[in-house]
């Protein structure tokens, strides 16, 4: 069995997303900053920008990050706010979307929609088999994973941005972790790290 990887991007002040976070603005106003190393520089939503333009630390972390991915969990807030990625699952391996509305995505989409987490988490690991199973956000999503103990690594991208206001990571999180620095890399636009969370 591979590992369960939390990994998402947040301000310096702790932000996932800014305000009003939604289809057509998904990480909020001015929370394009926080993806300037996805898309490997400046970009907004009303401007085309290219989501395979990331390079060199940035490009180098991510593809270790997605290198033994089998399959992924996001909210539905996640698969709303990125406009379902076109109707379209972008990743490798299925990803299971946790939502408790009933409609259902297109079954060749590559998604699947389910009620809970640890439904979710089942079918994703067998989805996986031996490689890892990604929890992708968002930020509710990943605190679910981590109150339940099953997250291996859980690695946090920090934008140098302060975005004030938004959704935060840990908002409301009351569960006590202590985590081992696994691995740093940083560029201009963000600095990531790994951390082994400690059982």
């Amino acid at each position: 069995m591979g590992k369960v990887i939390a990994a998402i991007t947040i301000s310096v002040d702790g932000y996932v997303a800014g305000p009003d976070d939604r289809p057509g603005t998904g990480l909020g106003v001015g929370g394009e900053r926080l993806h300037y190393w996805v898309m490997g520089g400046p970009w907004t939503y009303e401007n085309e920008h290219d989501p395979t333009a990331m390079e060199g630390v940035d490009k180098e972390f991510f593809d270790g990050l997605v290198a033994n991915l089998g399959a992924g969990i996001c909210g539905r807030g996640m698969y709303d706010a990125a406009g379902a990625w076109g109707g379209k699952n972008p990743f490798d391996g299925p990803l299971f979307v946790l939502t408790h509305r009933q409609d259902a995505p297109d079954p060749d989409s590559g998604f699947t929609f389910v009620d809970g987490f640890d439904e979710a988490l089942s079918l994703a690991r067998t989805a996986a088999g031996d490689r890892d199973v990604s929890i992708a956000g968002g930020a509710d999503v990943i605190r679910q994973a981590l109150d339940a103990g099953v997250v291996d690594d859980l690695v946090i991208s920090v934008a140098p941005v302060v975005l004030s206001g938004g959704k935060r990571l840990f908002e409301g999180f009351t569960r006590d972790l202590d985590l081992e620095i696994r691995s740093v890399h940083h560029s201009t636009y963000a600095v990531h790290t790994t951390y082994a969370v400690q059982r």
